[in-house]
């Protein structure tokens, strides 16, 4: 399975939202961590579809509850992070600390 090199916004979102949440994180706590943290709109499928890309990059592992126990009452597919995400979540904070290290705005920005 071979990844390009870094992450994207959306990934380091999820894969930072899984952490949060824990090994019980599904689809829709996920994208509301997503939504509340960033304070932007992003939809749900936009979210299934990043899980399912991390997942089979190996950076993203998930298995299925078990059913609810209502009746008709479906599994969830539970998300936890990889070993493999997690050394790449820190790699991203890495270069990003890298591209800040050093920068100060102070007086850099005019309107």
């Amino acid at each position: 399975m071979g990844r390009r090199e870094g992450l994207s916004q959306l990934e380091e979102w999820v894969l930072l939202c899984l952490v949060r949440l824990g090994d019980e994180a599904y689809g829709v706590p996920i994208h509301q961590e997503m939504e509340e943290r960033t304070q932007k709109s992003i939809s749900i499928a936009t979210v299934y579809t990043a899980l399912d890309r991390l997942e089979k990059e190996g950076l993203v592992r998930s298995r299925l509850s078990s059913p609810l126990p209502e009746r008709g009452g479906r599994a969830k597919r539970l998300y936890r992070l990889s070993v493999e995400g997690a050394t790449a979540l820190q790699r991203a904070r890495r270069v990003l600390d890298s591209m800040w290290e050093g920068v100060d705005l102070t007086g850099e920005v005019s309107l």
